[in-house]
């Protein structure tokens, strides 16, 4: 997911994707304590979005308040 695009979403999406991104990482965590085998890159890659995500809310708030 490209910052980019994300600058373009209301931030009621930007809320329902970090909602929906917390989920998975829940789940990767999950199968990696049952012994799944999850691929470690997705990890790496939901744990980015979602500081993505997070980094663009905030840059929004300050800007909405600036």
């Amino acid at each position: 997911m490209k910052a980019k695009d994300l600058r373009e979403m209301s931030t009621e999406a930007l809320e329902q994707e970090l909602v929906s991104l917390r989920r998975e990482q829940f789940n990767l965590r999950m199968q990696k304590t049952t012994g799944q085998d999850s691929p470690t890159h997705e990890h790496q890659r939901v744990r980015k979005d979602i500081a993505r995500i997070k980094t663009v809310m905030t840059e929004a708030q300050a800007k909405s308040s600036a």
